[in-house]
């Protein structure tokens, strides 16, 4: 998944070339994934993604000096889970990988506000600075996003091809996630706090 809301760019090239290393770094192995499948199926195909997901999060580590906590909690996913595709030549142990995510990403952040916390606020804090509103509105919001992608996952995998399920889940879910993520600037600019 990626943490399209993580950094707030400065303008300074060196801030945009980071941004771009970083967009690279996780959208990287889902690419991959996407044409090693096409030309030699769903094994191949989730043997690479394991690969490059850990070499992302090694690169990740070296070239930023951190791993975000989102790309590192799906990478997890990615390994184990394809992991067991490969290892039980079962598909759907790497198709059920963004329901799981998903839905564990929604119930935590539905959990926190439940307790009275943001959790995007820690998450995100250094790069936005919003009212507490402005944080629980921002949370509850993309919580209610990752339900709809874990059921929006659920309905392609169960209802169509492994070749449309791959072809979705690169060309469908990550524009919808980007363009969800824009679609929160307003709340971002409404909700903005004076940074202290």
């Amino acid at each position: 998944m990626t943490d399209l809301t993580e950094t707030k760019s400065t303008g300074h090239p060196d801030d945009t070339r980071r941004q771009l290393v970083k967009l690279l770094l996780e959208l990287g192995p889902l690419v991959i994934f996407f044409f090693v499948n096409a030309e030699a199926g769903l094994y191949w195909g989730t043997g690479c993604f394991v690969a490059a997901t850990l070499a992302a999060l090694v690169s990740s580590k070296l070239v930023l000096g951190r791993i975000p906590i989102m790309p590192l909690v799906s990478s997890v996913f990615v390994i184990v889970l394809g992991g067991l595709t490969l290892w039980l030549h079962d598909d759907l142990f790497i198709k059920i990988k963004p329901t799981i995510v998903n839905a564990l990403f929604a119930t935590t952040l539905f959990g926190g506000l439940a307790s009275g916390r943001s959790w995007l606020k820690y998450l995100f804090g250094d790069a936005f600075h919003l009212t507490e509103r402005g944080w629980r509105i921002l949370t509850f919001r993309w919580a209610c996003f990752f339900v709809v992608l874990a059921v929006l996952n659920e309905v392609v995998w169960r209802n169509t091809s492994t070749e449309f399920w791959i072809s979705f889940k690169l060309l469908g879910m990550m524009p919808l996630t980007m363009t969800f993520a824009i679609a929160q600037i307003g709340l971002l600019k409404k909700y903005e706090a004076s940074a202290n």
